[in-house]
């Protein structure tokens, strides 16, 4: 019913000598450098989203307060204190 051990292995013996074991390992590697850089962007994207989001929550809480952000600055209303 299903694929077993001898299809898999013949299979790969097909593949082995379409190709050649020159081209497959260098198909290897450049697959693996791909899936580690990707892996590394999808790392670095998640670091930069979470910097961002805990440098401006602040701001939005002292804004929510009362306050208003000039310049990366809150500037709390005088009147409300």
């Amino acid at each position: 019913m299903g694929i077993g051990i001898t299809e898999l292995l013949v299979v790969l013996a097909i593949v082995v000598l379409l190709f050649g074991t020159k081209k497959l390992r260098n198909l290897g590697g450049d697959l693996g450098s791909a899936i580690k850089s990707f892996k590394s962007a999808v790392k670095e994207g998640g670091e930069t989203a979470t910097k961002d989001n805990a440098a401006e929550a602040p701001k939005a809480l002292d804004e929510q307060a009362g306050g208003r952000v000039i310049d990366g600055q809150v500037e709390r209303d005088k009147d409300r204190v």
